[in-house]
């Protein structure tokens, strides 16, 4: 088989092995060939690196993986899918089958030191939580290069004062530079969900671009300001768990960090938020 024979016959092979693609698991396996070899050349992989690539499906994506690295860890929750990535694979001899939920899974055990990068198609139902997870678990990984909902990968990459700017977006940048690769239409994917998708790159920071006294307040800080985005930043806060400061106390932190005080969080970059942070941390400590 020549690279690139599962992603031409996906339907063929799904068919031969009686599988049909679960909703549970939010299975939608790519069927163009551009987009993969768009994926592992965002990625930025080389055959000194190994690739963790979450959901491998039928194994279009992993083949492309297995010729730009040196080792593939390919972690799978469906184990009705094993036995078919062992065939449909059993010509590589680089690549690992992981049969766990990514969510339970210690990547940075599985990859023993080795550099690594995580490339995916993540399923759209728990997109948000794996990336998340990852980020902040701090798993050692050079970059990320996932595939994700067109609604999420904007929210990822958004500017403030947008409506997709939010917790989300800040977190993302606070560990990483993210930007989008390409749009990949909703045809590219077999079965073929309802919404488009994009291809999100994110090169992880060594350390983040802003500097707090308390990481912790600042994303309860963030968290507080997105829960209620239509409310003022005083408002959002007042009472809010986590920062356990009365509204006269917010206000006067919002002021001393240069805002008005009646801004609203979708308002202040992460560097603002990051000295709204510190504000707070000296009136509490």
């Amino acid at each position: 088989m020549n690279t690139g024979y599962l992603v031409d016959n996906t339907k063929a092979v799904m068919d031969r092995y009686g599988f049909t693609a679960s909703k549970r698991f939010g299975q939608n396996f790519i069927k163009d060939r551009t987009v993969l070899e768009d994926i592992v050349k965002a990625s930025g992989l080389t055959k000194d690196e190994a690739a963790v690539e979450i959901g491998p499906g039928v194994g279009v994506l992993t083949e492309f993986l297995a010729e730009a690295a040196g080792r593939v860890y390919a972690v799978e929750v469906d184990r009705k899918l094993i036995p078919i990535l062992q065939e449909t694979l059993g010509r590589y001899d680089n690549i690992e089958l992981i049969n766990q939920d990514i969510m339970k899974t210690d990547i940075a055990s599985l990859t023993a030191g080795r550099p690594f990068r995580i490339v995916a198609n993540l399923p759209y139902y728990i997109t948000t939580p794996i990336i998340m997870s990852l980020l902040e678990s701090r798993v050692p990984c050079r970059s990320l290069t996932v595939m994700v909902q067109k609604e999420v990968g904007e929210r990822m990459t958004a500017k403030p004062e947008s409506k997709s700017y939010g917790a989300l977006t800040l977190a993302v940048n606070y560990y990483t530079k993210a930007e989008i690769v390409r749009k990949v239409p909703a045809g590219c994917f077999i079965p073929a969900p309802k919404v488009d998708s994009v291809v999100v790159h994110m090169d992880v920071y060594d350390t983040p671009p802003v500097r707090v006294k308390d990481e912790k307040l600042l994303f309860a800080l963030i968290r507080g300001a997105f829960n209620q985005r239509r409310k003022t930043l005083v408002n959002a806060l007042n009472g809010y768990a986590g920062l356990d400061l009365n509204k006269e106390q917010i206000a006067d932190a919002i002021v001393s960090s240069g805002k008005k005080p009646t801004v609203r969080g979708e308002e202040l970059s992460l560097g603002e938020f990051a000295a709204l942070s510190d504000i707070i941390t000296d009136i509490k400590y």
